[in-house]
């Protein structure tokens, strides 16, 4: 069966979609470990460092929310073969970002030192455990699980975790935990930056080492496509980059190196999935594509254009937000005084969403 332009489309743009979640709410897995490795032991720490992502985290987790609907208009065949086998992961998943909810929302609510220990640790596996669950799911998925006749997975959750499963695991956590430190030294003054510096130097080779074992990896043994070794060379180069970057002191120009290289990688993975969306081990007629997979086309083009619509309203707003939090977090939260109308109007958003 043919792919269509449709089809083709709606794979990019999940494949966007959940670049944009990985890049995004990656910082902020990164940031909820660094309550541990840059905030513990210290409450003023740990509130500057949850106080950067504080008005942000919530937005950036609405591109996972879009991608799985679109996953589950575009291709509802992908998202219910998917949820058959990796529910357990997912569930933990789900819980884990509800724990991180729940920990935002109440760890300043009384002034106890056990209370706020109790809701950093409540932080720390918010943001350690999505990495590595997203990080062994999406190795799966690269390879592929056992499916049957009706389509549903038969690979255990013992199964997923195999040795390509874990190795994916462990790089999404040192991925994104050097990108939320690069973030923390990018928005932050004082000592926590300068722990920030230090982490990310400590950081970056473990996380070269191992992403490039896995994603040579993938592409050798599961890739579909010649054309995806371009995005491993970027990613590759853009991880190389933030050794100088980082001990420069360029923190934009770091912490951008290392959104780059999970876009890139992430395309690397989508796309050597192509034409793909589940691969079945050991029986390729059970496997699901773009074309077997997909709703029909009208149902395509009328979710075509509702996005041409919603969302450039959608990119403006977040571009939005974060403009208005973009001054670095301070030990005592002094924000620059300034006048105006509109230097009210961005205060009073800051008060509205600033959580922290």
């Amino acid at each position: 069966m043919d792919t269509t332009a449709l089809q083709t489309l709606w794979f990019i743009l999940l494949t966007v979609l959940f670049l944009g979640y990985f890049v995004l709410e990656g910082f902020d897995f990164g940031v909820g470990m660094n309550v541990a490795a840059i905030g513990k032991g210290d409450d003023t720490r740990t509130r500057q460092v949850l106080r950067t992502i504080a008005p942000v985290w919530d937005g950036n987790q609405v591109w996972l929310i879009v991608a799985g609907g679109a996953m589950f208009a575009a291709f509802p065949e992908m998202y219910a073969t998917l949820f058959s086998g990796f529910y357990l992961a997912l569930l933990l998943i789900l819980v884990a970002l509800i724990v991180r909810v729940c920990a935002f929302k109440y760890r300043d609510k009384i002034d106890n030192p056990t209370w706020h220990r109790t809701w950093d640790i409540m932080h720390v596996i918010g943001g350690l455990l999505p990495a590595l669950l997203w990080g062994v799911a999406f190795a799966n998925i690269v390879q592929g699980v056992g499916i049957d006749e009706n389509r549903w997975i038969t690979t255990s959750l013992l199964g997923l975790l195999n040795p390509f499963g874990l190795l994916g695991g462990l790089v999404f956590v040192l991925l994104f935990w050097l990108h939320g430190t690069l973030y923390l030294a990018l928005r932050t003054t004082g000592e926590v930056r300068e722990r920030a510096h230090s982490l990310a130097g400590k950081l970056i080779i473990p996380t070269i080492v191992g992403g490039a074992i896995f994603l040579i990896w993938a592409q050798l043994a599961y890739s579909r496509s010649v054309l995806t070794w371009l995005p491993l060379l970027v990613a590759a180069l853009a991880l190389v980059a933030v050794i100088p970057l980082n001990r420069a002191r360029k923190e934009g120009l770091a912490f951008a190196a290392s959104s780059l290289a999970i876009a890139a990688a992430t395309i690397q993975l989508f796309g050597g999935l192509f034409p793909y969306l589940l691969p079945a081990r050991g029986d390729d007629a059970l496997s699901l594509t773009v074309a077997n997979a997909s709703s029909s086309e009208h149902t395509l083009m009328v979710m075509t254009i509702a996005t041409v619509i919603l969302l450039p309203i959608v990119l403006a707003y977040q571009v939005w937000t974060y403009w208005v939090f973009r001054r670095r977090v301070t030990e005592d939260e002094v924000e620059t005084p300034a006048g105006g109308m509109w230097a009210m109007v961005r205060s009073r958003y800051r008060e509205a969403f600033d959580q922290g």
